[in-house]
């Protein structure tokens, strides 16, 4: 019997998140902590309770709800003492919104503001208003995800071990025009 299963990568680069169901199981701070924490390795019920302070039936009950909304499935399983172990896996390696809605996105920023009220360290968030012309703007994002897949291309080298897990939130958007105000550009 092995110490710890083999695991292929999840199936998918990118899950696009548009269906209702995926922003219902979005919509509550457990699952956002639970996809975090399945981002990088599978991980079984038991291990996932341990690693977030859970119950092992809560985090059974989120994790279904997440397996029926497409964002887990299932990567192994393993027979131990009798009975069977699963080894949860997200179902993309990177989840991104389609089209943001309130309810999804309120719950990703409260799952974020958990993450950063438990780090350890010090941590950086800064709100930011910039006047960009649509070009800069583009190249601002293409810019920021650039960093953050460079960030992960280290870790996916293997370069990762030992090394503190860190969130990286990155958001860019075009802030909305107060009504009855109309765009001179």
């Amino acid at each position: 019997m092995r110490d710890q299963p083999s695991y292929l990568p999840p199936p998918e680069e990118v899950l696009e998140i548009g269906a209702p169901e995926q922003f219902a199981a979005l919509s509550h701070p457990l699952r956002q902590r639970l996809l975090f924490a399945l981002g990088h390795r599978p991980a079984t019920t038991s291990q996932l309770a341990a690693r977030l302070d859970a119950k092992k039936g809560n985090v059974a009950h989120h994790l279904k709800v997440l397996r029926e909304a497409g964002l887990v499935h299932i990567a192994e399983t393993r027979q131990v003492r009798g009975g069977t172990e699963q080894y949860y896996q997200r179902t993309a390696r990177r989840m991104v919104v389609a089209e943001p809605q309130a309810a999804g996105t309120a719950a990703m920023f409260a799952a974020v503001a958990q993450e950063l009220d438990r780090s350890p360290a010090e941590t950086h968030l800064t709100l930011r208003h910039l006047h960009l012309s649509p070009a800069k703007a583009r190249e601002l994002g293409e810019t920021l995800a650039r960093l953050v897949d460079e960030a992960e291309e280290d870790e996916a080298e293997g370069n990762a071990e030992g090394r503190p897990l860190h969130g990286v939130l990155v958001a860019l958007y075009q802030q909305a025009l107060p009504t009855g105000t109309t765009s001179s550009v």
